[in-house]
């Protein structure tokens, strides 16, 4: 199934999110999907979650099943606001180091118990531990804990519910959990249970594992290797600049996200930083080639400055098991430059779906 994420509109009340769904959703299903079924990947912030009531939960169901939609995946990453103002690394927070998010996670996962579908796998991405540089080895007894005790709650949900739904880690440039070897690094020291295990997998995202220059191939094969279960994916582009002069990209400079940039020299090796300005102001002559944590539309292989990672794209989408929902989360609309925004918000979103879709079975 392929849909797109909902944090593409702007909103944080419960309110301004179904607004929002119920105004563009319906337009890009009757262009997709017009007489099936189309999956929402939903995006509810702290505040929703909040205010969302298991009444609101069960009339939004209700909703769903009149207009043909369902939900088996949330995105419970972002906590807070994230349009229209600065995000940059509080996009993290609350952390797993916080009860905050514990208590966030586990109410998503209440509320997606009503609506995902009988015999379907539901999935919620989180942030990937914490950003980096804020976690330090005394935060780790906090952070096993937290995990640990939302393993605990969606393994008794689905004893209670029937219903299995999964924690998504989602590996981002300059958080703890930044490669898929750092995923396979770190799952075994949160020393789980046989019976919390399959309820912890990650949400994989394509513009922040085409960032570390990844091997479409040898990513997904080392997760399988460790028996680490993919609960969703993110189709996402990053900017990617063959040129050392990153200066180049100076008109993708913004204040609102984080535009975590990753440089390789010739012989392999990888310069980071952890945003676009710092990788501009430093300009080290000695690069090959530039990634920039900067979504741009899927299917644009150029922009007048620079390209994309759809190459990535291309090689890794056919190789995702089909059961595996596929969410379009290009969510820098109101960031791109003017030119990159190819006709009204729907308009792009259907185009990357659609070109999302020929991509997978171009195999």
């Amino acid at each position: 199934m392929i849909s797109y994420c909902t944090n593409i509109h702007p909103g944080e009340s419960w309110q301004e999110i179904f607004t929002a769904v119920s105004r563009y959703a319906p337009v890009v299903k009757e262009k997709i999907s017009p007489a099936s079924p189309f999956p929402i990947g939903l995006r509810l912030s702290g505040r929703a979650a909040g205010e969302m009531t298991m009444g609101d939960a069960r009339e939004f169901h209700t909703w769903c099943r009149e207009q043909g939609f369902y939900v088996a995946t949330l995105n419970g990453f972002p906590y807070g606001t994230f349009h229209h103002t600065p995000v940059k690394e509080s996009v993290y927070l609350p952390d797993w180091r916080f009860a905050e998010r514990l208590h966030y996670t586990t109410r998503l996962a209440q509320m997606l118990s009503v609506w995902l579908p009988e015999g379907m796998t539901g999935s919620i991405s989180t942030v990937p531990v914490g950003f980096r540089t804020a976690i330090v080895p005394e935060d780790f007894p906090a952070i096993r804990k937290h995990i640990r005790e939302a393993l605990d709650f969606l393994d008794r949900l689905a004893q209670k519910t029937g219903k299995e739904i999964l924690l998504a880690m989602e590996p981002e440039p300059g958080c703890v959990l930044e490669t898929i070897q750092d995923v396979v690094d770190f799952f075994p020291r949160l020393e789980l249970s046989s019976s919390h295990r399959p309820f912890l997998a990650i949400c994989f995202d394509c513009c922040h594992q085409a960032l570390q220059f990844e091997n479409p191939a040898q990513s997904l094969q080392l997760l399988a290797d460790n028996s680490i279960r993919i609960g969703h994916v993110q189709v996402s582009s990053a900017l990617r600049l063959p040129h050392p002069d990153i200066s180049r990209l100076n008109r993708f400079r913004e204040s609102c996200y984080l535009h975590q940039t990753v440089g390789r020299t010739a012989d392999g090796r990888l310069v980071r930083y952890a945003d676009l300005d710092l990788a501009i102001s430093a300009s080290p002559a000695d690069l090959e080639e530039w990634r920039v944590h900067f979504h741009v539309p899927v299917f644009m292989d150029k922009t007048v400055d620079c390209g994309s990672t759809r190459f990535f794209l291309q090689e890794i989408l056919p190789r995702f098991p089909r059961d595996i929902p596929l969410e379009v989360e290009t969510y820098t609309w109101t960031v791109l430059p003017p030119d990159l925004r190819t006709g009204s918000v729907t308009d792009s979103i259907i185009r990357e779906i659609e070109w999302v879709e020929q991509a997978r079975n171009a195999r």
